[in-house]
């Protein structure tokens, strides 16, 4: 069971009530349990942030490194034990900002890692500054009057790069999301699964959703699927503000590092 894998020593954790990690952590442990990987052959790494807090609930080596270079760590690991399963857990600041170069190259490279990114659009531990993915006109303690620029789309980034799987999914579809870090877990080479989740802390109380329920009704009610998308819209189209397209986008068999039959 899941629950096995918990380090009931660290309980009760630190994330503030109605966040959403400790769903998405639920949902890769779940996972993990269908697969059947063994504990002793299995790793998880992060790097800084309230995302990165969860390898310590979870009973196996783990690694909680630097600000921004969990995948370098993590890309260690992988090559001199090919044979270990890792898991990368991070967040949208961790990820994407000062973590942005290791992320293009560890696509690129297509190292046989799992990446769970838990975006948040903020950096959530650290003062609730705007992150790379802070939606346009949200505010933050960096953008009090709104942000300007235009955030990153992760997981179109991860695509570009080279990576094997991408899919993104929210903490409100949680069967959606189990499905598909299983599936990026079978998956040879980069899978990269982005989360968007709920922070009523940091971000949500500055802009309308400081209830969890609030949070979770707006991601429900704002992703749109992509497959359906793909077959509705209109080259150029562009999604209405605020939404986003949530599914797999894509899959494929590019040759990758890391990998133990080609080790």
């Amino acid at each position: 069971m899941r629950d096995d894998w918990l380090r009931r020593d660290r309980l009760p954790h630190i994330y503030c009530a109605g966040c959403g990690n400790g769903t998405i952590i639920n949902c890769v442990l779940e996972a993990v349990d269908q697969i059947g990987w063994n504990m002793d052959d299995t790793v998880f790494v992060s790097g800084i942030g309230c995302s990165s807090r969860a390898p310590g609930y979870i009973l196996t080596d783990s690694l909680h490194t630097t600000h921004g270079r969990a995948l370098a760590f993590a890309t260690g690991v992988k090559m001199a034990n090919p044979s270990l399963n890792v898991v990368v857990f991070t967040g949208d600041g961790d990820l994407s900002a000062i973590g942005g170069n290791h992320f293009i190259h560890a696509c690129r490279r297509n190292i046989d890692l799992t990446v769970v990114c838990m975006n948040n659009y903020i950096y959530g531990m650290t003062g609730g500054q705007g992150s790379p993915t802070t939606p346009i006109g949200k505010t933050s303690t960096t953008t009090p009057y709104g942000a300007e620029e235009t955030p990153f789309d992760l997981a179109e980034l991860a695509v570009a790069a080279g990576a094997n799987y991408v899919a993104r999914w929210t903490s409100f579809h949680v069967k959606r999301l189990t499905q598909a870090v299983l599936d990026g877990m079978n998956t040879p080479g980069f899978s990269f699964i982005e989360v968007r989740c709920q922070c009523p802390t940091s971000y949500g109380r500055r802009n309308k959703y400081r209830q969890p329920g609030d949070f979770i009704t707006y991601l429900r009610d704002n992703a749109i699927l992509k497959e359906q998308w793909d077959l509705s819209s209109a080259p150029g189209d562009e999604l209405p503000q605020d939404k986003f397209l949530v599914g797999e986008y894509v899959r494929r068999k590019r040759p990758a590092m890391g990998v133990p039959h080609e080790a």
